[in-house]
């Protein structure tokens, strides 16, 4: 392996709060990217005090702000935007996820800046994007997700739409500006001009929905909550087992379906007239749904799971985060690392992902603990300021 990150040399200003813009900052830091945060001398990213709690710490702040370094920068005023513009003419990538408008209101609009620094990459996520009419109304994940269509077909059919466990919206948003980010700086490569990245969180919902759309307008059908199972799709589900937990089964091939009967030991439902092809069981899921839980119900959880292995059927346990912490190929891939934290000591969190062979990503530490931590080192170093000018910055509140 390389020691080099394959992002080095790569520096990003990230502007916004919260999760959409903040997350596609991580994710670029992680693979070696130096990403500067810049908040409000007075108004700290809200994500600080996100989270549970320990010794006075939240939890979230440090897995969002990893490797990252922290200004403190009034954007409301000139000469902050001044100062971020002395910045961007030193960045290749500009994050921000506020509501369109707000940087043409500050004289940060992409055109102003890219007059500075025509190889900049500014990456801009929103509810609704940056053109078409709704791209003034405020937009937060959770609306993405119920516009892109995530929140109709979530939840079970008796009853009213629910929302998935984590903010799906902003980070998918967040996946997409990041890959944006990263196809700009290639294309850039050749052109040596840079562009806009224009993610709206409701097409980063909409754009993994699958066949809805053509089911739809060819076919006339509307996807509804199904709860545990997929619309003609069987048997995927999950199971009860004798000690009260649920497994999940999915054996809805030819092959694996009957190598799942064969772990059931009845190995004549494979062949039978009502589950012998993909279309027969899907018309017949409940039936077959009710045969294998009749099963798992007999076993334990650890016990079905190892019959199923052994035959090569894809199943698992349902993980709380007490499963995760104690499994084993979580630990043997890294998902879990610790780093130190100044105030807490070791400090556990979810591991890089995606895993490069010859330059992974890393965590060098838990983030700025407080805000600005790095003014000097960005005013001072990159931008050559002296004290006395800091001091005239500190004075009117710029930073």
């Amino acid at each position: 392996m390389n020691d080099s990150l394959p992002l080095e040399g790569i520096r990003v200003i990230e502007l916004g709060t919260l999760i959409a813009g903040p997350f596609s900052g991580r994710l670029l830091a992680d693979f070696g990217a130096e990403v500067i945060k810049v908040e409000s001398p007075d108004k700290a990213d809200p994500m600080r005090n996100w989270g549970k709690e320990k010794d006075g710490v939240h939890l979230w702040w440090p897995v969002q702000a990893r490797n990252k370094k922290s200004i403190t920068l009034n954007l409301r005023k000139k000469e902050g935007q001044d100062v971020l513009k002395e910045l961007v003419k030193e960045s290749d990538i500009l994050i921000e996820n506020f509501r369109p408008g707000t940087m043409e209101k500050w004289n940060l609009s992409y055109e102003e800046l890219s007059e500075i620094n025509p190889r900049l990459i500014m990456v801009r996520t929103s509810g609704y994007g940056q053109s078409g009419p709704y791209k003034d109304r405020a937009g937060f994940g959770s609306v993405g997700e119920a516009m892109g269509g995530l929140r109709y077909i979530t939840g079970f059919p008796d009853r009213p739409p629910t929302r998935v466990g984590i903010s799906i919206g902003d980070t998918l948003a967040s996946l997409f500006s990041v890959i944006g980010s990263l196809t700009a700086l290639h294309e850039r490569s050749h052109s040596g001009k840079g562009q806009m990245v224009d993610t709206a969180i409701y097409e980063a919902v909409f754009s993994v929905m699958e066949s809805m759309i053509p089911d739809y307008l060819l076919s006339g059908y509307i996807r509804e909550r199904m709860g545990n199972i997929l619309p003609g799709v069987a048997p995927s589900n999950i199971y009860l087992t004798k000690e009260g937990t649920f497994i999940v089964i999915g054996a809805n091939s030819d092959g694996v379906f009957q190598r799942l009967t064969e772990a059931m030991g009845k190995p004549e439902l494979a062949n039978s007239q009502k589950f012998s092809s993909h279309i027969a069981r899907a018309e017949h899921m409940k039936e077959l749904d009710m045969l294998i839980e009749e099963w798992t119900k007999t076993l334990s959880a650890h016990e079905a799971l190892e019959i199923l292995d052994e035959k090569g059927v894809p199943s698992g346990l349902i993980y709380s985060v007490k499963d995760i912490v104690e499994d084993p190929h979580y630990k043997s891939r890294e998902m879990i690392i610790h780093l130190e934290h100044p105030e807490l000591g070791d400090f556990p969190m979810p591991g890089i992902v995606p895993k490069l062979s010859r330059t992974p990503g890393k965590v060098k530490h838990t983030g700025p603990e407080v805000q600005g931590k790095h003014n000097d080192d960005i005013y001072k170093g990159l931008l050559q300021y002296s004290e006395a000018k800091l001091e005239v910055l500190r004075a009117n509140n710029i930073i």
